[in-house]
Formats: structure tokens, sequence, C-alpha cells
């Protein structure tokens, strides 16, 4: 499972690592954050070098996992846990440090609560939306398209689609199928060019709805078909996804208006979000 998380209004990838049970989080994000660095990598290589019991570590203490990239395909990205991001921030000289162990502190505090009471996530992801300006119409179909794709996902993995890799494979067959367009295109199409923007939180309530139709009969049919392994279940993806198409096709031609939008929520006031994060004690 991963995750886009705030700090101020700054966004930073993350993942919960079910093998020791804690929040990953990715450092080139964090070290941008703390320095607003524009050269990250740079900073980094640097912070290293100055320091070679931290540079010595470095391997075991940042494992690369599975981020989204900023070409929108998930790559192995160096990420750091709570004790380990601790341990880079003392090398960071940045008034931001104190109030970002403070939000460390809380985000894993959250996540061990919305273990226990999964209805806590979503009533937080819920929040944050209404916060951004959402309405709760849009959310309510965001929230439900989030319950839709998790289940095509658990459908996936017993099916013996393991691989992230073809989790986005199947993903951009549904979205082609439905759409005309992989996500990526979308993401262009939409002039969406920021690696944490996700696109799902850029579409209209009719992109969302034909997104759930197409994932929700995906799994429909790998599962009347028990499909199983990479072959079968990219083919359901295709079928999925053209019922999906199919549907769009005639409403626009009985509406006269086309459903994919080039429009974003880009225009979101900030200020929402930075009162937001505010007041949840980041």
């Amino acid at each position: 499972m991963s995750n886009i998380k705030l700090f101020e209004t700054k966004q930073i990838r993350s993942v919960w690592n079910e093998a020791d049970s804690k929040w990953y989080f990715s450092v080139a994000d964090v070290v941008e954050v703390l320095t607003d660095s524009t050269n990250v990598r740079d900073y980094i290589k640097k912070m290293r070098k100055r320091e070679p019991d931290l540079n010595a570590n470095w391997g075991t203490m940042c494992p690369p996992l599975e981020l989204l990239a900023p070409d929108g395909k998930r790559r192995k990205t160096q990420c750091a846990n709570t004790e380990g991001l601790l341990r880079i921030i003392q090398s960071i000289p940045s008034p931001k440090a104190e109030p970002f162990k403070r939000w460390l502190a809380k985000v894993g505090y959250e996540r061990l609560e919305e273990i226990e009471n999964p209805e806590l996530a979503a009533a937080r992801m819920r929040e944050l939306f209404k916060a951004k300006g959402y309405s709760d119409e849009w959310i309510e179909k965001r929230v439900r398209g989030i319950s839709i794709r998790d289940e095509l996902t658990n459908e996936w993995e017993k099916r013996g689609v393991k691989e992230q890799r073809e989790y986005s494979i199947f993903t951009a067959e549904i979205s082609r199928a439905t759409f005309g367009m992989t996500p990526a295109e979308y993401k262009e199409f939409k002039s969406l060019d920021k690696p944490a923007d996700n696109l799902r939180d850029h579409m209209n309530d009719l992109e969302l709805i034909f997104t759930m139709l197409g994932e929700a009969s995906t799994t429909e049919i790998a599962r009347n078909k028990d499909a199983q392994g990479y072959v079968e279940n990219r083919d359901a993806a295709v079928e999925g996804g053209s019922v999906a198409g199919r549907a769009r096709r005639d409403l626009e031609k009985k509406s006269g208006k086309r459903i994919a939008s080039s429009e974003n929520y880009k225009q979101l006031p900030e200020v929402v979000v930075r009162k937001r994060v505010k007041k949840d004690g980041a």
C-alpha cells in the first residue's frame, strides 16, 4: 500500500511495508522539504560524503522500494522508515527539523489507529479531500473508487498477478479500453506534470464513474472466467475496460459531449490544505 502524505503543503511519497509493519518515506522528498534544494541528488551525495558513518549504513538504512516516479511509473526509490529519517535529519541543518519529527510521530500513530479501525482511514481521507475543496458528491465517488480498486488488486493477487509492473500494465489496458488513453497519456492530457499528481484526484464525476465501471467489470470478468496468471488477467482487463469504453461512447453519442476532460483540480486553493495540515499539528 502506497500513499502521499502532506507536510505543510509539500507532498511526500510513502509506502507501508508489510514485512516490518512500518511506513517508509522517500528520502529525496524529505530532503527536498527540509532543504528546499534545487538539486536533491547532489545534496544527498555531499551529505553522505561528509559523514562516513551515515554513508556506511546507507544501504541498510535506505532500501529501494517501489514508489510512483515523475513519469507516472512505479520505480525503485531509496526510502527510510522513521528511525532512518531521524538519523538523516540529524545531518540536515534546518529549522524545519523539529516540526518534521513531530509530523513523523503523528503519521505513525495515525497508521496504528487505522489498522485497528479501517473506517477511521476512510473518514480521514474524506476530511482531507473536503479540506482541499472537493464536493461531498465527488468525495463519495472517489472513496468508492478506491474500494473498487482495492477489490480488483486483491483479486489480481489471488489469481497469480503479484508484480507491481503487471498491475501497471493491466491498469493501462483498462484505461486505454475505457478512455482511449493510458494513465500516463491521460495525465499529459490533463497537464499533470508532477510525480505526486494523482490522476484520479483530478477526474470529474463522470470520469470517476467510468473508471469504476472499467475496474469493477474487470473484477467480475476475472472471477467468472476464473482467470489465472498474466495472459488471462490481461485479457480480462481489456474486456473489462471495453465494457466501460462502449458505455462511454454510447453516452458521448447521445449527450454530444466528450467524457474525458482536460480540466483538472490544480486550481484548488492551497491555503485550505495549509490550514488543515496546521490543524493536524504538522
